[in-house]
């Protein structure tokens, strides 16, 4: 008996690993090895055989083997200074990325929010978050497709795109929306809007469901209004959750890619990041450089993610 005891707790220890295992393996396979190799290949020049510091210039700033994160913090676009090329990248890069987050993750999270207090008052609750969340169900390729044609321009009197078909007919000229600067980016923040709204929606409801009825029926006896009730009891339960959504639309639209590149393709002062790093790789065949670009997306991604994971563990200790 006393030698079946530690081959039980032997088992105990190696058992949880089994089941473990088929997981592990595969996000080894696709998640951990590809992200060093990523950074491998960020440290490579053009060719991917020699250290990025040989292909440093005489005469400009070199980083060695980080030569490619200082060309993907800077900007080869303007060499006159130092100044000048950090202002460059920040601008037209992470510049957009900070104004997409502000109104994609603003517009995004507060009509997600009306919505779901809304929707939770009509007769059809399920088919109206069906419809506002139908969105969700077309590719962000698609949704870029279908909002081109709505936005579409005509040089001549004909106007096929929706929007400047309206503009026209009350009496207004039409409006080249997708090369107006900053008007594009506007424009395509809110076909992110439009596709992530039902998703926010969907995660706020949720939790607006789990509110204790008993606290707003307490709310109600004392005379508090809805709004009061909403702001005062509401709110302030399902904020753990708003911030889950919060966090999780920045990792979104950090990400984002598939809207800018259908749509403008990054030109017209619309680029992000992740453009930027399609361009390098792919465009200007520069495999270095555009790995050095997805590596700093992935570190400024983490700080946000290690957040959104925090948040679940205290909501998780709650429990």
């Amino acid at each position: 008996m006393s030698e079946r005891i530690p081959n039980i707790m032997r088992q105990g220890r190696v058992a949880p690993w089994l089941y473990l295992a088929p997981a592990l393996i595969i996000i080894l396979i696709y998640i951990v090895y590809p992200a060093f190799n990523t950074f491998y290949l960020s440290l490579l020049d053009k060719d991917s055989i020699n250290w990025a510091s040989s292909a440093c210039v005489e005469g400009r700033p070199c980083w060695g083997i980080f030569e490619n994160y200082r060309y993907a913090l800077t900007s080869e676009l303007d060499t006159s200074s130092a100044a000048s090329a950090w202002r460059t990248f920040w601008i037209s890069s992470f510049g957009n990325n900070l104004k997409w987050i502000l109104g994609l993750v603003t517009g995004a999270v507060s009509l997600g929010l009306l919505m779901a207090v809304l929707s939770d008052k009509v007769k059809y609750e399920s088919l109206a978050k069906s419809v506002i969340f139908l969105p969700m169900a077309i590719s962000f390729v698609g949704a870029g497709v279908i909002w081109k044609f709505v936005y579409h321009f005509g040089t001549d009197n004909t106007q096929i795109g929706l929007l400047n078909a309206i503009v026209r007919a009350v009496g207004g000229e039409p409006v080249s929306f997708m090369t107006r600067i900053p008007l594009n980016t506007f424009m395509l923040i809110v076909v992110g809007i439009w596709m992530w709204a039902g998703f926010c929606m969907v995660i706020l409801s949720a939790a607006i469901k789990s509110v204790p009825g008993e606290l707003l029926e307490a709310a109600s006896i004392d005379g508090a209004t809805e709004w009061t009730a909403f702001w005062k009891i509401t709110v302030p339960v399902i904020l753990p959750t708003i911030v889950v959504v919060i966090t999780t639309m920045v990792i979104n639209t950090l990400k984002i890619f598939d809207i800018v590149f259908v749509m403008t393709g990054g030109n017209y002062s619309t680029q992000v990041i992740a453009n930027r790093m399609y361009a390098e790789m792919y465009v200007n065949q520069q495999t270095g450089r555009g790995t050095a670009v997805a590596m700093v997306l992935v570190l400024a991604i983490i700080p946000f993610m290690i957040l959104n994971i925090k948040r679940f563990r205290e909501q998780e200790a709650m429990r």
